[in-house]
């Protein structure tokens, strides 16, 4: 069968894969559209392979709620380049994924990959992305919250950071909500380790201390002193790295504590954070 301009234009607008590829795809299945289709898809997975030892470092970071906000995700997709994590095809197929983690049971990416989405599984989607971009694609990581109270989330402008905030809040008024997304840019910004001071572990907080008393020796403090300012600059360490001792950032002369006390006094119940998740492309 004669393969014409025409045909391979409508393979390509199917699947998005290079000309070259559609029109030796139509070569080998003799025309047949369907059969070309699978073979791009099965040479999606095969090429795949062949990208495995390549590097991806670029992509998008989607966090997001289901809509009864029962459940929430975090997920980092990469890929090779900008041009690509910017390509509209590529959020599209991240913003599946995050769907199908928030509308499915699936709890590992084995799983994941056989969802259903209309008509095809989330595998076959990943396939049709590879041969279509001919870049290193793949799910990085994610988490699941399957929280009792409200879940913020926040993602930074070019979708490369994003975090959630998890909550004991059953009442989150509007207000509410607004501040809790602002603690969630807060977390995006000062990047803490911890939520309180209680969370660091003795092993790290015994490491501070010693780096901040050697430190001082070494300035030619006597011992007492020297334990003086490693307690001192404990102190500092805790506001630094604890989300709740850190100054807010739209009001630094309040902590994120102060704004829990404000959205415990806007819901009527007392407001504290569980957790939280923040992904930075790339780490």
């Amino acid at each position: 069968m004669s393969i014409t301009p025409q045909m391979v234009k409508d393979l390509r607008d199917k699947t998005g894969a290079g000309m070259a590829d559609c029109k030796k795809a139509l070569d080998e299945s003799q025309g047949n559209m369907e059969e070309a289709i699978e073979i791009l898809r099965k040479r999606g997975a095969a090429s795949a392979a062949k990208r495995a030892d390549r590097s991806a470092n670029e992509g998008i970071v989607i966090a997001k709620t289901s809509a009864d906000g029962s459940k929430s995700v975090i997920l980092e997709v990469n890929c090779e380049t900008d041009f690509v994590a910017r390509n509209e095809e590529f959020v599209k197929y991240a913003e599946e994924i995050a769907n199908a983690l928030l509308n499915s049971d699936a709890t590992d990416e084995a799983s994941l990959m056989a969802v259903n989405i209309g008509g095809k599984t989330l595998g076959d989607l990943h396939n049709e992305i590879l041969a279509k971009f001919s870049e290193k694609i793949g799910l990085k990581r994610f988490e699941i919250i399957r929280a009792q109270g409200f879940v913020a989330d926040y993602i930074h402008a070019g979708s490369r950071l994003g975090v959630l905030v998890e909550t004991n809040i059953n009442n989150a008024v509007e207000d509410a909500k607004a501040l809790l997304r602002d603690i969630a840019m807060q977390i995006a910004a000062m990047n803490p380790a911890y939520v309180k001071r209680e969370d660091v572990k003795t092993d790290a907080l015994e490491k501070e201390i010693e780096i901040y008393r050697d430190k001082a020796i070494q300035e030619g403090k006597n011992p007492d002193i020297a334990d003086r300012i490693a307690k001192g600059q404990i102190e500092k360490y805790y506001q630094e790295q604890c989300l709740l001792e850190q100054s807010f950032v739209k009001d630094s002369k309040k902590t994120v504590n102060d704004i829990l006390n404000e959205i415990g006094k806007l819901t009527g119940e007392p407001a504290s954070v569980i957790s939280f998740r923040r992904y930075f492309l790339g780490e």
